[in-house]
């Protein structure tokens, strides 16, 4: 395969991570600033707390298997 390709497939993989990280991270701060906030006025909203700060975890993830898909061409 043609070096150049070989190349732009391996930076557009680095990208699809690259924005999936930065977009949980975002997300993940403000969830985290609301939870906190949340289970200091009712202890008992913890757990649904610490569930929707998982929940951005899935972009990643994704961005991880959008990236093997474009490895492996």
């Amino acid at each position: 395969m043609d070096p150049m390709v070989v190349g732009m497939a391996m930076v557009g993989a680095g990208i699809a991570i690259g924005a999936a990280g930065i977009g949980t991270g975002i997300a993940q701060g403000q969830i985290g600033a609301a939870a906190v906030g949340a289970t200091a006025e009712n202890p008992k909203m913890f757990g649904k707390g610490m569930i929707l700060l998982v929940l951005p975890e899935t972009i990643v993830i994704l961005g991880f298997v959008v990236a093997y898909l474009i490895m492996g061409m």
